[in-house]
This record gives C-alpha cells, structure tokens and sequence, in this order.
C-alpha cells in the first residue's frame, strides 16, 4: 500500500502508543474464544490483532474500527514500514495473554440488555 511519509509517521505514532500502553497495562488485551485473535477496545474503538496461531509463517496484522462507524485501518506485518512495529506488538500482546483465559466478546450481557430494553 503506498502512502505518503506523514500518514506512515502518524501511524508510526500511533503503535508506538498502542504498544506504550500495552507494555503499562493500560491497554487491556483479551484472548478470544474460538480464535487465534487478539483483541482490546480504545477510544471507542476496537482493535483486533491477529492471528496468533504460529503453525505458518502468517502475516500478523492489527485492525482498527470505531464502534460508531464503517471506517478502518489495517496494518500487517507485511508492510515494508511499520511491519516490525506490528511483529513487536504482536509479541508484546502474546506474551500478555498467554496465561488468560478466552472470552467471548459476543456473549450476552444483562447489563446491555437493559440498556437496550428500555421501555
């Protein structure tokens, strides 16, 4: 993918601080059941990082979306500029999740239920 020099350095920045606040626990990163993902919500945003399953030599990539919106980044492991960025963090949020257990993250929550059922 091309792109010009300041949009990669604003991405640049932008794993650097996803990677900042993985590494001080700010950012909380969760296994998902029935999948070699992993993923955290930011900012009104989920991220996905993926796959963790290391049978091949897979490209890693992390994908952003907003809650609120269509709208997404994506960045793998192939890119010729932030690839060794999305490696790190990938290695960072593994060895930080190895130990949880899975969560569905599409299990049914009362509690959004009754924020949802309001008569």
């Amino acid at each position: 993918m091309e792109r010009d020099t300041a949009t990669t350095e604003r991405l640049r920045k932008l794993l650097d601080q996803i990677e900042n606040l993985t590494e001080t626990r700010a950012m909380h990163w969760q296994r998902q059941t029935g999948s070699s993902h992993r993923f955290a919500r930011w900012n009104n945003n989920l991220l996905i990082l993926g796959p963790a399953d290391s049978a091949e030599k897979v490209p890693r990539y992390l994908f952003i979306t907003p809650f609120d919106s269509p709208d997404c980044i994506e960045i793998n492991s192939d890119d010729r500029e932030l690839g060794s960025a999305i490696v790190n963090l990938f290695n960072l949020v593994d060895a930080a999740t190895r130990s949880q257990p899975a969560v569905d993250p599409f299990a049914i929550d009362s509690a959004l239920l009754d924020r949802l059922d309001q008569r």
